[in-house]
């Protein structure tokens, strides 16, 4: 009976130390993510899946523990009504949408540490903004027809793209985009150009990413132009992530990598249009050239991307370099061991589903010269027949 007192004591000393540490402040950059607020006016296009998007946003605070309101009125953006929000989407918006005044708050809110989350036509938005282009990363250029593309998974420890393998083939409005964000952004998913058509950005398309900005945080994917999208549990997974990161409620890395990205397409062979014969690297001594009708190792390449949107073309035959040989004034050789300025090249995407290559080093582009029957040389002024391959994917 005398152990009673001690007991009691005991538990009682047990209970209030685990009161204080339950009361224990989280820290702000841990906050659970509670509030957020979908945005969706749109001056321009509109697209017929925001009600999806809406909807699937509201469907995660469900089962996630936080709330959402959805707006069209941009009056709603005032420093002290965006204070209640972690997380502001702007869901596929278009146009100018905010006045001076609402663009003043929206700056001043993610300077106080708040997110933002853009979706798919957020690109296209506010053009005349150059605080809001560098908030979400690029702006929108073009895209071709909907269609099944590759994504590439770059980043597989963000909290948005984890759950996803190295690869994810979807179908959705592929944008192009004015500028390439890598520089500025960490890129966690990319397309693989040759998956497709109609993509621009020479072979370095990256499609989504995260980055700190202004004393905030920022998440854009290019994503989420089709209603299906929003019943896609990868997508919607991705999409909470993105949530969490602008909202600073889960930990991750968004500044930029240094490092070169994976190669766009590995296997890949070029066929001239002038010819329909497949370009060979026979060996590090025998020019390049359009002459095979069928493919073996040594029509095949890797394509591998380099800084500013720029290729190198690897022979799969001897694990060389292709070099614009003597600064372009002589015949194309798989030759070299790493790429420097005569082996980088721009991917240009014609209209006609055909590629050319620009040898950076003098800014000619490359001929399937003598209609395929000469030696590739990169000394062409434009673009003609001559000039256009199929970039055609192999195992």
């Amino acid at each position: 009976m005398r152990s009673r007192p001690r007991l009691l004591a005991l538990v009682t000393g047990l209970a209030v130390m685990l009161a204080s540490l339950v009361a224990l402040p989280t820290p702000a950059s841990a906050a659970p993510l509670t509030k957020v607020l979908v945005f969706s006016k749109t001056a321009g296009f509109r697209h017929s899946s925001i009600p999806n998007g809406i909807a699937a946003i509201q469907q995660l605070g469900s089962a996630n523990g936080f709330t959402v309101t959805s707006t069209e009125d941009a009056a709603q953006f005032t420093t002290s009504n965006l204070a209640q929000y972690q997380a502001v989407v702007f869901m596929s918006t278009t146009g100018d949408v905010l006045n001076a005044s609402q663009q003043s708050a929206f700056e001043s809110y993610i300077a106080a540490g708040g997110g933002y989350v853009g979706v798919h036509a957020a690109a296209d938005t506010e053009y005349s903004w150059p605080w809001y282009g560098s908030l979400v990363g690029a702006w929108f250029d073009s895209h071709p027809a909907i269609q099944n593309a590759t994504v590439k998974i770059e980043d597989q420890t963000n909290p948005s793209t984890a759950h996803l393998g190295t690869t994810w083939v979807r179908s959705d409005e592929w944008y192009n985009y004015r500028t390439n964000p890598r520089s500025s952004a960490r890129v966690l998913a990319s397309l693989d150009e040759s998956s497709y058509s109609g993509g621009n950005m020479g072979g370095d398309h990256p499609i989504t990413w995260c980055k700190t900005y202004g004393g905030g945080r920022a998440w854009y994917t290019g994503l989420g132009h089709t209603e299906a999208s929003y019943t896609d549990p990868n997508f919607t997974r991705m999409l909470l992530g993105g949530l969490q990161v602008a909202a600073g409620s889960v930990t991750a890395d968004c500044s930029p990598r240094t490092t070169t990205p994976p190669p766009t397409a590995s296997g890949s062979t070029l066929r001239a249009r002038a010819n329909n014969q497949y370009v060979s690297a026979p060996n590090a001594t025998t020019a390049l050239i359009a002459n095979k009708t069928s493919v073996g190792t040594t029509e095949r390449f890797d394509l591998v991307n380099l800084a500013n949107g720029n290729v190198a073309l690897r022979a799969k035959g001897n694990g060389q370099f292709v070099a614009a040989e003597n600064a372009g004034a002589a015949a194309l050789i798989a030759n070299r061991a790493t790429a420097g300025a005569w082996e980088t090249f721009q991917l240009v995407r014609n209209s006609d589903g055909t590629v050319s290559l620009r040898a950076t080093v003098n800014n000619r582009y490359v001929a399937a010269d003598n209609a395929g029957a000469s030696p590739l040389i990169a000394n062409r002024t434009s673009i003609g027949q001559w000039e256009k391959f199929d970039l055609v994917t192999t195992n």
